[in-house]
């Protein structure tokens, strides 16, 4: 919903209830102050996108742990800054010596001025960036997905934190964007035909590939055609805490997520790529063998591509088993 107001409010706060019978637990994600003793213990917090931008003005030994619950669990990644007497920082997993990656970084915080950082996490790659220069990367072979993060200063320190929220995009490191493939157009395909085929001949293992801005990557799989005869691709991307497959329309420069009853638009997406895939007609729920999980609802419940025709269009979306009523 929206609502133009006639005379402008400068808002300096906001508050929140549940009423009418109902309680409520609310995350507010962004904007938050944490502060931190001299303690082992992390204070928790859930987030809900793949970076997060901080501050906190600490003498040493600044940690945050990003982790799949609210509390210390494996698997989780802990980034150490300002470690070993404000001299180095650090990347640990699961707590584990030696560190995956162990930095000089001297005097990197500094008591009473704050300092911002911005972590950033992908497909596993974990990308730590201090005053906009990346300080380290490490890249973990079995990537898991983070829906807390956790702060502390120990060893002697104390921390003011800030929690900014998501990170902002000028911190990433510069992409050179390939050249954007002229839509491809003809007949829509039938909307029953043979299902899944993984094991056909590629040209290698099947993937779901990094892209944006309406980019498509190399051996893409075409998903169905829009109202206007566009080819749309099959392609996923996070909304919310969860992974949602969608469809890619390349001269939008957007995937569109299905969520709450609306097409959520993501400039950062990942698309189905290698894949020799047909398709198998089903309903009610079905979800036929061979069906390839593409990715899970907030509640960890594993979604899968499916596709319909609708105004004229043979377009993309998620099946998803639980609530038939959003697919």
């Amino acid at each position: 919903m929206s609502w133009q107001d006639d005379e402008s409010l400068n808002v300096l706060f906001y508050g929140v209830r549940s009423g009418w019978g109902a309680t409520g637990v609310w995350t507010i994600e962004d904007n938050i102050y944490i502060n931190t003793e001299d303690s082992k213990e992390f204070i928790f917090r859930a987030i809900l996108h793949g970076s997060i931008s901080f501050s906190v003005d600490s003498a040493n030994d600044a940690h945050i742990v990003l982790a799949t619950k609210n509390k210390e669990s494996e698997p989780m990644i802990e980034v150490l800054l300002g470690g070993w007497k404000n001299t180095a920082s650090a990347i640990r997993y699961n707590k584990q010596t030696p560190d995956k990656v162990h930095v000089d970084t001297p005097q990197l915080l500094c008591k009473d001025t704050p300092k911002k950082f911005v972590i950033f996490w992908r497909d596993g790659v974990f990308e730590v960036y201090g005053e906009k220069t990346k300080l380290f990367e490490w890249k973990d072979s079995n990537p898991f997905s983070i829906s807390h993060y956790g702060v502390r200063t120990c060893w002697g320190a104390v921390g003011n934190w800030h929690i900014h929220g998501a990170a902002d995009v000028q911190f990433k490191s510069q992409v050179v964007a390939t050249p954007k493939p002229k839509p491809l157009k003809g007949k829509a395909p039938p909307a029953a035909s043979p299902g899944w085929n993984l094991d056909g001949p590629s040209s290698g293992p099947v993937q779901w590939v990094h892209a944006s801005n309406g980019q498509i990557p190399p051996n893409a799989l075409p998903g169905g055609f829009d109202a206007t005869n566009e080819q749309l691709y099959v392609a996923r991307a996070e909304h919310n805490g969860a992974l949602i497959p969608g469809k890619l329309v390349p001269s939008h420069g957007v995937v569109y997520i299905p969520w709450g009853g609306v097409e959520n638009p993501k400039e950062n997406y990942e698309v189905l790529c290698n894949c020799n895939g047909t398709w198998v007609k089903a309903n009610n729920g079905e979800i036929p063998v061979g069906a390839l999980s593409s990715g899970h609802s907030e509640d960890g419940e594993p979604l899968f591509v499916g596709r319909g025709e609708h105004n004229g269009s043979l377009t993309v979306g998620k099946v998803n088993i639980k609530y038939l009523d959003h697919i």
